[in-house]
């Protein structure tokens, strides 16, 4: 497939929160936003994009609140590593269901259920505009899935990684608590660090910072957010070297 020169970007990374995936609910899957990123993503991918996909788990179980509530920090961390491949495989399905082409690739192996992750073969899935969803974090415990969105977007030569959060960007601080907070339009990472500010946890912003990764956070609620950042408007907050 042709790329269309309207794209600022041939290949992206996109990073969903678990939080997005579920709606008003509390807890668990919301298919509702599921089925309206799946569309979003097959827009573009039929117009040419190659499009990696990292899903958190905070919609489901996330490892860090387990091991709060008296859980052993390393089964926690398990756990979440589990649901983000329940996240990954509902998103698969919906994929399916609207005829675009994925795969599901597993830091950790699940045979008969998805594939495991090999960085070569990522590359040449999204090569043939096959959406490769990376689940199961980087495999490991205390590592977030920001930490394997970072490092799968380096290991598959992206252009540039998308978070797509519930807020518009960066701010100051939580502008959910704060109405004063400031929003930041262009950011670069020694300001981000310099400034304390919650992008992403420090293991996974300083891996992006030390290959050169420029990152972009955006509200993923917005209709139309992720084409309007690929056709280069500026939305959500961009944050480069």
């Amino acid at each position: 497939m042709s790329t269309n020169m309207n794209l600022i970007y041939q290949r992206i990374l996109l990073k969903i929160s678990g939080e997005v995936l579920q709606g008003i609910n509390k807890f668990g899957i919301d298919i509702n936003s599921f089925i309206r990123i799946a569309k979003e993503v097959k827009c573009l991918v039929d117009m040419g994009l190659q499009v990696g996909l990292v899903i958190g788990s905070g919609n489901l179980f996330r490892g860090e609140k387990l091991s709060k509530i008296g859980m052993n920090r390393i089964t926690s961390d398990h756990i979440g590593i589990l649901s983000t491949v329940i996240n990954s495989l509902t998103m698969q399905d919906i994929m399916r269901s609207i005829s675009l082409k994925s795969c599901v690739m597993s830091a950790i192996p699940i045979h008969g259920i998805c594939q495991i992750y090999n960085w070569e073969k990522a590359i040449n899935l999204l090569r043939k505009n096959i959406v490769v969803i990376f689940s199961a974090g980087t495999g490991n415990p205390l590592f977030t899935t920001d930490s394997a969105a970072c490092l799968r977007s380096i290991e598959t030569k992206v252009d540039i990684l998308l978070k797509g959060t519930k807020v518009d960007g960066v701010y100051s601080s939580d502008p959910q608590k704060n109405k004063h907070a400031i929003f930041y339009k262009k950011l670069q990472y020694e300001d981000v660090l310099k400034r304390e500010l919650r992008v992403m946890d420090l293991t996974a912003f300083t891996l992006a910072r030390d290959h050169n990764l420029p990152m972009r956070v955006f509200n993923i609620n917005k209709p139309g957010s992720l084409y309007r950042i690929l056709i280069g408007k500026d939305e959500g907050t961009l944050i480069t070297i």
